[in-house]
């Protein structure tokens, strides 16, 4: 089992294989006049603003959810999900999209139930306005939250995932990190990883080439993957190295074989990476 393992995933382009936001807004053909907007307003009351365009335009939350439901999402990504699930991992979900779009997605492919904690923007049904609002994680407009990373100034998941070592480092047993992410807010909660943890950045996706520019920066493992089937592959496999070397005094020694990034010199950064091994099966 993999109890002391803790899957820390981001939700767009990482689960789903879209940002939810613009999922939503393209199918709707709302995407021109948020794209009108967006000069005048901040992202998350933007998205706001567009739920109550759509809801003033006749378009119902049941409309919102059948949307939701045909984001496009690789399966092998919701059977890694299942698998890491079910081998005793605890999942969590650190994101930029908001909890209604992402517990509704989660919830149509039966995922919900393997996450035990989603840290998000909020997003909820308003029964008196009978549609969706959307508001910041971090209010940004009383107060900064801080980080000179380049953090959306509503959430910086590097602080998302200092409050989650802070609640791990409590617990008896060490607990390992695997975080997964493709955007540039995904580079933040990268530095805060320690060592003996991994990062797993979607390859030639902005958070890579961040920690390929800044590799010494990074004190995680860095295993790379570019689509849903070698998430799960690297996925799996980690998840496997990491409970065998629990019991193996060689285990730093594996880690380091497994997806150590190496810096060649003379090689372009999407050079810089090496392979990562396949599962066996």
């Amino acid at each position: 089992m993999a109890a002391d393992i803790v899957v820390i995933f981001d939700f767009d382009k990482t689960i789903i294989d879209c940002d939810s936001d613009n999922w939503v807004l393209d199918e709707l053909n709302a995407t021109d006049l948020f794209n009108q907007l967006l000069p005048t307003m901040p992202w998350n009351p933007l998205m706001d603003r567009m739920m109550k365009e759509l809801h003033s335009q006749g378009i119902t939350v049941e409309d919102i959810v059948g949307v939701l439901k045909r984001t496009p999402i690789h399966p092998r990504i919701i059977q890694a999900i299942q698998s890491a699930h079910a081998l005793g991992c605890d999942l969590k979900i650190v994101s930029d999209a908001n909890m209604f779009f992402i517990e509704t997605v989660l919830k149509h492919h039966g995922l919900r139930e393997c996450f035990s904690e989603i840290n998000t923007n909020p997003g909820f049904i308003d029964e008196e306005e009978g549609r969706i609002r959307i508001f910041p994680h971090h209010d940004f407009t009383k107060s900064p939250h801080g980080c000179h990373h380049p953090c959306a100034p509503n959430m910086c998941k590097g602080m998302v995932i200092e409050k989650i070592q802070a609640t791990l480092s409590q617990l008896e047993q060490k607990k390992t990190i695997i975080y997964l992410g493709d955007g540039v807010g995904d580079f933040c909660p990268s530095l805060k990883l320690g060592d003996g943890d991994y990062v797993m950045p979607r390859k030639n996706f902005p958070v890579w080439d961040l920690i390929c520019k800044n590799r010494k920066l990074i004190k995680a493992q860095v295993c790379e993957w570019s689509n849903g089937e070698e998430l799960e592959q690297v996925l799996l496999h980690l998840i496997s190295r990491i409970s065998i070397d629990k019991n193996n005094t060689n285990g730093a020694q594996l880690h380091s074989v497994d997806c150590k990034l190496r810096t060649i010199p003379g090689k372009a950064p999407d050079q810089a990476f090496s392979k990562p091994l396949s599962v066996l099966h």
